[in-house]
């Protein structure tokens, strides 16, 4: 797809033009970035001396003190809601954590006690980071750029909520997969749809089908131009200074022998991550606009692994006021743990260690929203998302120099190869892989099927996956294209409806009006192949564009999409006649 390239359409005082987002996945800043304190004090990593005890109800226990030995990860330690709080606060969840008057202060001693609940031994795996010559990408970014070492994860939670954060600063209630929200499309305004109303430009680069398209308005089908493949358009986009106001790059988030994941959650290969890091700064800085750029690297949460500084737990103020589902009742009043965040421009000086924020609340603190925050004031956008990323801290004043820098590395070191092993083809999926999977089959309809979720997900391995996913997508864009080119407006969002098992048309696509809340929805009559027994008829629109007008009560003429179904034999109760334009 042909890019866009960024607007200046409002006047903006900040040199940065393009912010372009990387969030990687499942780890804490001391697994990452805690040992990089022995080459620059003034970052808040560790020493060594941190601890756990396996048992935080034993005076007696053994404790597990932090190393420096992390390398190829495999199992995934847990990072559900109920794993984080007992890694934050050292007792396993119960409901009586509901009550206000048993509110505990976050000790960060949990971890090694959690771990070993899940698998015996791997505790040591949780209390263990990456020696700075293990993640030497990463080493070399925070030597000549900017490191954020006080950025929380939005929510205790796992993956989909967080990265909800990162772009709308809410999950709208979800603190796991919500499989309702999942098929409906989670509904909230992203920082997407506040940049295209002021006139600036986005772009998705994908390698997968994008996780982005769990928000329901990038489903529209004025949107699909803004998703591109990652391997066929972001170098060229680069070197053709092409690249949209806000920038989105979503890695491989499958681990094939042919193709290893990219993406850093366990159990794939860090050394994969630090090459595909490697391979995006590279590209943004021969860009002939990298001075108009500014690079976000974050993860989207901590994964279960150990960091020492507390979680936020006051002051933190639901973006929406909605609570989460039950059991846990979470009203969104806290941060995640500590994760991994860089910050990459010219403007930046190098070796910057960034602390916490100057504001905009005495309690604010960096987290995924402050991404949205600070898009907004670099591009002069007239309203925040939630009162989260009113809350949260922003970073723009980062950029602290009077003019570009010329000596930033042109390339970067090459990555230390950490997994002895292959890609497990055959392995079960991930949670977020299953999400992945699930949010494939909204878009090809297989959501209507009685195999829906869990046969679905459970009969399937990565490798299978794999193809299930991209041929998913496939068939959301080749219908989202025929749908446009019929002429459906592009403020319509497009999935498909049960599959009838009546005679239609190979030919003919149907749209019909449904109502869901706040968003009207074309849907698409999945065209089933039969044998005609008798001689082929053509039932396009056109064709019998006589049988299906109606006049109504002020005498305009429109198609009445009932007669049409009733031509074509479909069987519907809740049909909406949709006006002709």
């Amino acid at each position: 797809m042909e890019a866009e390239s960024s607007s200046t359409s409002t006047t903006t005082s900040s040199p940065i033009k393009t912010v372009v987002v990387l969030v990687q996945e499942n780890r804490s800043f001391d697994h990452i970035l805690g040992w990089l304190k022995t080459i620059n004090p003034e970052i808040n990593g560790v020493t060594g001396s941190e601890s756990n005890p396996i048992s935080t109800s034993d005076s007696n226990s053994t404790f597990i003190f932090y190393g420096d030995q992390a390398a190829y990860v495999d199992p995934d330690p847990g990072h559900s809601i109920q794993d984080i709080y007992e890694q934050v606060f050292g007792v396993p969840w119960t409901e009586s954590a509901l009550s206000d008057d048993n509110k505990l202060p976050p000790k960060m001693n949990g971890f090694a006690q959690n771990a070993e609940r899940l698998q015996k031994g791997m505790a040591q795996t949780v209390m263990n980071g990456f020696q700075p010559d293990a993640v030497p990408v990463y080493k070399e970014l925070a030597e000549n750029f900017a490191i954020c070492d006080r950025w929380f994860a939005s929510i205790p939670a796992s993956t989909q909520p967080n990265r909800l954060y990162v772009h709308s600063a809410t999950s709208r209630g979800a603190t796991s997969n919500n499989r309702q929200l999942l098929i409906e499309g989670y509904p909230q305004k992203t920082i997407f749809e506040s940049l295209d109303e002021a006139g600036f430009t986005f772009g998705i680069y994908y390698q997968y089908p994008p996780a982005t398209l769990f928000y329901r308005n990038l489903r529209k089908l004025k949107y699909l131009t803004k998703f591109h493949q990652y391997d066929l358009h972001f170098n060229k986009h680069c070197e053709e200074g092409k690249l949209p106001n806000y920038v989105v790059i979503e890695q491989r988030y499958f681990d094939l022998l042919s193709i290893p994941a990219n993406d850093d959650h366990p159990s794939h290969d860090v050394s994969e991550g630090q090459k595909f890091v490697k391979e995006v700064y590279e590209a943004l800085r021969a860009s002939p606009k990298w001075n108009e750029i500014l690079f976000i690297i974050i993860y989207d949460e901590h994964g279960g692994f150990y960091d020492h500084v507390p979680t936020p737990v006051t002051g933190v103020p639901s973006p929406d006021d909605i609570v989460g589902p039950e059991p846990y009742n979470f009203k969104f009043d806290r941060l995640g743990v500590r994760i991994p965040a860089f910050l990459i421009s010219p403007w930046i000086e190098p070796g910057t260690v960034l602390h916490g924020p100057s504001g905009p609340y005495p309690t604010s603190e960096f987290e995924h929203s402050s991404i949205a925050a600070t898009v907004k004031k670099i591009f002069n956008l007239e309203e925040f998302l939630t009162k989260r990323d009113a809350w949260a801290g922003t970073f723009d004043d980062i950029l602290t120099r009077t003019s570009p820098r010329v000596d930033c590395p042109v390339t970067l070191v090459e990555p230390v190869k950490l997994r002895e092993g292959v890609a497990k083809e055959d392995a079960e999926l991930s949670d977020f892989q299953k999400e992945l999977v699930e949010m494939a089959a909204v878009l090809n309809g297989d959501h209507n099927k009685d195999v829906y979720p869990q046969q679905l997900v459970d009969n399937l391995n990565v490798a299978d996956a794999v193809k299930y996913v991209e041929n998913a997508f496939k068939k959301f864009c080749d219908e989202c294209e025929k749908a446009r080119k019929s002429g459906v407006p592009d403020s319509e969002i497009i999935c498909f409806e049960k599959p009838t098992t009546h005679a239609t048309s190979k030919s003919f696509v149907h749209h019909i009006a449904y109502e869901y809340p706040n968003q009207r929805i074309v849907t698409l009559v999945e065209e089933v192949e039969v044998e005609y027994e008798f001689e082929e008829e053509q039932l396009e629109l056109n064709n019998h564009k006589e049988e299906v007008m109606t006049t109504d009560d002020e005498g305009e003429t429109y198609v009445d999409h009932e007669e049409v179904l009733m031509m074509h034999k479909i069987d519907k109760k809740e049909v909406v006649d949709l006006k002709n334009e």
